[in-house]
């Protein structure tokens, strides 16, 4: 009789330590963003993969923020068809040149539509302490080099620099939004 209870009781724990799913699983399952599953993968050409609108690898957001971006970002692409991409990096690889870095992700992730070319990226590093704002030929006939500029130095440093990396990038990409519209 014993041997038969010790049996069910390891079945039991063998089944729902094979079927069920962790706390953070549970947690993360309804939420329109993922966690990223590594910290930071350099592809074969030195670039993260984009899986989502926000693709935060320094992990300056937490889930709530991460969302709020997502719905932002997700609502004007809906609206506008325009296309917004943020990035957080540790490193920038074998590059030497922040913004050229910046350029060539976004050129190289496709961000945009490609008849239009309305993509945007904003690429940023707390541990480089650099920014850059890409935007694709379409995009930068409405929001130039001077507005991207000024957008950056008026309402995304002023945050960075109280250590604040998500007011930053909310009011830059609510204001860019605003201008793009």
């Amino acid at each position: 009789m014993k041997k038969i209870a010790n049996i069910l009781i390891l079945g039991f724990l063998i089944f729902n330590l094979t079927s069920c799913k962790t706390i953070k699983e549970k947690e993360t399952e309804n939420n329109i963003y993922d966690a990223p599953k590594v910290e930071f993968d350099l592809g074969e050409n030195s670039f993260p993969k984009l899986n989502r609108e926000i693709n935060d690898y320094e992990f300056n957001f937490n889930l709530e923020q991460l969302e709020k971006l997502t719905l932002i970002v997700r609502e004007f692409e809906k609206r506008t068809t325009n296309q917004i991409a943020i990035v957080s990096i540790k490193s920038i690889g074998e590059y030497t040149d922040f913004d050229k870095y910046a350029i060539d992700l976004s050129n190289n992730s496709g961000v945009g539509l490609k008849e239009k070319d309305n993509g945007l990226t904003i690429v940023f590093s707390k541990e480089l302490k650099r920014i850059r704002i890409s935007t694709g030929t379409g995009t930068e006939k409405i929001l130039t080099d001077d507005i991207c500029k000024k957008i950056i130095d008026e309402k995304i440093i002023p945050e960075f620099k109280k250590g604040d990396y998500y007011l930053g990038i909310e009011r830059g990409l609510l204001e860019l939004i605003n201008k793009w519209e």
